[in-house]
């Protein structure tokens, strides 16, 4: 390609490098105790208030941005953090983990491994993706580390009530974990269910994600969901829309991107179709036009034989090159 002078290879800013607009936050109170902070579309946060403790769930980027959480919640209650949950171990959810103090970081073992793999590599990835999301980065001690793992379920008792965290299977990575309160009938999803903000499949396990995981999920039977990204979503029939429209959009996914394989098409040739498919519903949710690269990349990948393949700085910067534009 001849590229005159201040061309560039892409006609879009790169992932969420260009949003550096501060988004309004909201912090709801679910259930007694029970609370969320929402962003118009930055990653949810989430903590449930013990007899005598509190377990947060997510870090956030950095221990800067963690700390405009705890401010907030501190208006609520002024009991010290005993755990903190991570839903899987991508940097916006864990980097922050030090601002809490909490004696207990939980997480799937998966994720713990998936930290020692490519920890690294993420931190570097995502810091360029999304800048604003990580003020104040100085601040990050080095990788957050869970100290507590489980494979399948883990109990853990606050006194006053109980909080089930749970692996569905594979989905939004190997790792990811929910948290589920069975009294309350409240699920925090993680990234495994976004309500009006699209997926980040870059590292996902799409099949087993659309199928046993979103059915394991879905079997809860919440009344009141928070997702990764979006509002919080209440009664049985949103929570069910959510997780329809998760599927929806894997779904759609991956048929494109395996209607281009099957006749001998390019990755290039993928995205266009995923695009142009996926576009008309969820174009103007948060973070679309960002993830669709990756989402399409680890698509074909995955449809290919391919496990996750670590993304580094290097690597998002030539599938962004090659697809969008």
């Amino acid at each position: 390609m001849d590229l005159g002078k201040g061309d560039t290879m892409t006609s879009k800013p790169f992932a969420s490098s260009a949003d550096l607009a501060e988004k309004r936050e909201t912090l709801e109170e679910i259930a007694d105790g029970v609370y969320a902070l929402t962003a118009e579309g930055d990653p949810n946060v989430g903590a449930i208030e013990g007899a005598d403790c509190v377990l947060a769930f997510e870090a956030r980027a950095t221990p800067v941005m963690a700390q405009q959480w705890i401010d907030q919640l501190r208006e609520r209650t002024d009991k010290p953090f005993r755990y903190l949950v991570f839903s899987h171990y991508h940097a916006v959810r864990v980097l922050g983990a030090a601002a809490f103090g909490a004696p207990s970081i939980i997480a799937h073992e998966n994720t713990l491994a998936l930290i020692h793999e490519r920890g690294q590599q993420d931190w570097d990835s995502e810091a360029a993706r999304m800048p604003r999301l990580f003020r104040g980065a100085e601040t990050i001690p080095g990788l957050s580390y869970p100290n507590v793992t489980f494979s399948d379920r883990m109990t853990v008792d606050l006194g006053n009530r109980v909080v089930e965290l749970r692996h569905c299977g594979r989905g939004h990575t190997a790792g990811d974990i929910v948290v589920w309160l069975p009294d309350e009938r409240v699920l925090f999803a993680g990234d495994l269910v976004e309500a009006e903000a699209a997926l980040y499949t870059g590292d996902a396990y799409h099949t087993d994600w659309m199928s046993g995981t979103l059915d394991r999920a879905a079997a809860l039977g919440a009344r009141a969901l928070v997702g990764g990204r979006g509002p919080v979503v209440y009664g049985e029939k949103a929570v069910g829309d959510a997780i329809a429209q998760t599927r929806e959009f894997l779904v759609v996914l991956r048929d494109a991107v395996a209607e281009v394989l099957r006749r001998d098409g390019t990755v290039k040739e993928a995205f266009d179709a995923a695009h142009a498919a996926l576009e008309p519903r969820y174009g103007a949710w948060p973070i679309f036009e960002h993830c669709m690269p990756f989402n399409v990349q680890r698509m074909w990948d995955e449809l290919t034989g391919l496990h996750p393949r670590i993304w580094t700085a290097e690597r998002d910067r030539a599938v962004w090159d090659l697809l969008q534009r």
